[in-house]
């Protein structure tokens, strides 16, 4: 790998060993993928996790003098304010312990999923180094900006040394779709879009491009089938023509050559890919999450609408952004949310069993398949339907 001499300082130590540690790591990553050169960044998302090796890595780039050069925002770990009660000491010396780490290596404390929304937003073409499967796919596909699907520890380093290797996303040639897939489905609301996520396995290894589809699709639609396509499978990018980024510029999403299959899905198709993943059931319905990725002020805004006036019987947590959720207690939506039994909750993820593992044993719904996917972890079992279900069942506290 050519490196400039500025980047060979930082490999010397010319700028202390904590940004030579980072620099290592970084050149032992591009060499993994042959890539021929370093290039900067200026911006980055870390996909804290608030757990043992994400701690553990972290703070020995700290103890190595490290400070970010480009000041990363953050995943969601779990909030201590809201959580307080049900932590153990541990737990709460753990958060608190990831949260002076983070903050002195110069991090922005955001704790959410969803920074492209608008606390880190980039722009079109830009390379950058963003962690977290929902937010690697939305970047590429949805804004255009070009980043590898990092690692928390990769996007990390890359905070810290301002620099990533030159591979795969970052190359105009490797940007190309060539997987055609029709969709021939109505697809009428997010959860729609959700489903056709879930269809990863039918699709295969590769960059989809999904034809049939509307050509107005909102950006809450947008993140789900992103967010989906990475729990069935593995997509750094996708596109459809006139709805995502580079497909509304290039001639060809296909780069001129025939895709190198083609994927048919159809409603029958996709009812199925819905069932084998969480299957139907009936029951009591204890309490009901939403929020992964990290619900929208819209979002929220819908399920107060569709609560329509009346109480819920089972608990309802949303999951969301301290940008959003300030919004909403500004603006009254919180209010109006909590006297209907729900919740809203920032900083915290679903993949924090510490903060979940009361709800094991217990039936709970949700309209995110990747929350449902995650929370297995905690020994939570959720049912998946999309939103209005979700509130109609918890309304009633069963399925019905």
């Amino acid at each position: 790998m050519e490196l400039t001499v500025e980047q060979r300082e930082i490999l010397n130590g010319a700028q202390g060993g904590g940004k030579a540690m980072a620099m290592r790591i970084q050149v032992g990553v591009g060499k993994c993928f042959d890539a021929s050169r370093m290039v900067p960044v200026r911006r980055a998302h870390v996909a804290l996790s608030a757990q043992e090796a994400d701690v553990w890595f972290a703070g020995k780039l700290l103890a190595a003098g490290a400070v970010c050069t480009v000041a990363p925002t953050v995943n969601p770990g779990y909030s201590l304010e809201y959580f307080q009660n049900r932590l153990t000491p541990a737990a709460i010396q753990n958060m608190q312990e990831t949260h002076r780490i983070y903050q002195s290596l110069g991090a922005r404390l955001t704790y959410s999923c969803t920074p492209y929304l608008s606390d880190n937003v980039p722009e079109y073409g830009e390379v950058v180094a963003f962690s977290e499967t929902n937010a690697t796919v939305y970047v590429n596909a949805v804004l255009g900006a070009r980043t590898n699907r990092e690692s928390a520890a990769s996007a990390l380093c890359a905070a810290v040394t301002g620099f990533v290797p030159e591979y795969g996303m970052l190359l105009a040639e490797n940007r190309f779709a060539d997987i055609l897939v029709r969709v021939d489905a109505p697809l009428q609301d997010d959860f729609d879009y959700a489903v056709l996520g879930l269809a990863g396995k039918w699709i295969g290894k590769g960059i989809p491009a999904f034809m049939g589809l509307p050509g107005k699709i909102g950006t809450e639609a947008l993140i789900a089938l992103g967010a989906e396509l990475n729990v069935s499978g593995n997509f750094d990018l996708y596109h459809i023509p006139g709805v995502t980024a580079e497909s509304r510029v290039l001639p060809d999403v296909f780069g001129g050559r025939p895709p190198r299959r083609e994927v048919v899905l159809t409603q029958a198709d996709l009812e199925q890919v819905l069932e084998e993943f969480s299957p139907g059931r009936t029951g009591e319905i204890e309490y009901c999450i939403l929020g992964c990725p990290h619900y929208t002020y819209r979002q929220i805004q819908a399920v107060v609408q569709l609560l329509d006036g009346v109480p819920s019987h089972a608990p309802i947590y949303i999951l969301t952004s301290a940008t959003v959720k300030r919004a909403a207690k500004e603006s009254g939506l919180e209010e109006k949310l909590q006297a209907l039994g729900g919740e809203l909750i920032a900083d915290t993820c679903v993949d924090e069993p510490c903060c979940w593992g009361h709800l094991a044993g217990k039936y709970g719904v949700t309209d995110s398949p990747k929350g449902a996917y995650y929370m297995e972890t905690a020994g939570v079992n959720l049912t998946v339907r999309d939103v209005s279900t979700c509130i109609r069942w918890a309304r009633k506290g069963r399925i019905c």
